[in-house]
């Protein structure tokens, strides 16, 4: 039997997931980051991206955050983020909509213009495609 941790992942909406895992793969600052049971304690920020985790039954499930803090303690992990999606429920075609409405907005500066919120609908958009793409790997689709 391989060992596993507790894992909760939550929004300021709901806790979108609940339970034991045997890993977790996430995207913090510096690049994504694998956790197993038995890591460091450990506080960072997380980027818009993936959390794919394995699931104690050897589920892989795939999931969005737009960023937040994840929190590994000693046979628990919390992801605490402002928007978490499942995959599976995630809309590739607004996605990509998104995308391209935040690449004319970084093109297309007027006096109303707002840099860091139009860079960061971009950030945003772009890791929910990589989320999807990844789900699809996952498919096999």
């Amino acid at each position: 039997m391989a060992m596993t941790m507790h894992c909760d992942i939550a929004s300021t909406e709901a806790r979108i997931f609940s339970g034991r895992v045997e890993s977790l793969v996430v995207t913090g600052v510096l690049g994504d980051m694998g956790i197993l049971p038995g890591h460091a304690a450990l506080l960072t920020a997380l980027v818009p991206g993936p959390v794919r985790l394995v699931t104690q039954a050897g589920e892989e499930q795939i999931y969005y955050v737009s960023g937040g803090y994840l929190e590994v303690q000693p046979g628990v992990v919390n992801i605490l983020a402002d928007t978490a999606i499942r995959a599976d429920d995630m809309d590739e075609v607004q996605a990509e909509q998104a995308r391209r409405d935040a690449e004319v907005a970084v093109l297309n500066r007027d006096a109303g213009f707002e840099y860091s919120r139009a860079a960061t609908q971009l950030a945003e958009a772009t890791a929910q495609i990589r989320t999807i793409q990844q789900l699809r790997r996952k498919l096999g689709r």
